[in-house]
């Protein structure tokens, strides 16, 4: 059972964050493309730096915790950690973005003076 652990983990991680994306409709799961962008800039960096670290002798996996399979000499799980924690991240900022109604920059303008549909004029 201990080697359950760390997928449990990334388990437990997407599905707290799921609903974000249903109830406040995020559409992070619609924007494939910004969300590839984010796991190509976030996530790439850190599996090299993991790879190269674990080859070097500086840290390693305990493999009683894990699933036992190894993607590019790292545990499935490592490389899956920096798929669903800069997933959940992104998804967590466009729940505060939906909520709080920040915008940052990709949204479609409204020309200056026209009225945004709901708003009282």
């Amino acid at each position: 059972m201990r080697e359950l652990t760390y997928a449990a983990m990334l388990v437990f991680v997407l599905v707290a964050t799921l609903p974000l994306e249903i109830l406040l409709r995020t559409r992070v799961y619609a924007r494939l493309r910004r969300l590839a962008l984010v796991l190509v800039c976030a996530g790439l960096p850190f599996v090299v730096w993991d790879l190269l670290a674990v080859r070097a002798g500086h840290w390693f996996f305990d493999t009683s915790q894990t699933l036992g399979l190894e993607l590019a000499g790292l545990p499935l799980e490592e490389v899956l950690f920096f798929v669903v924690v800069p997933l959940a991240s992104v998804m967590t900022l466009e729940a505060v973005r939906s909520v709080r109604g920040w915008p940052v920059g990709d949204e479609p303008q409204q020309p200056a003076g026209d009225a945004v549909e709901g708003e009282g004029t």
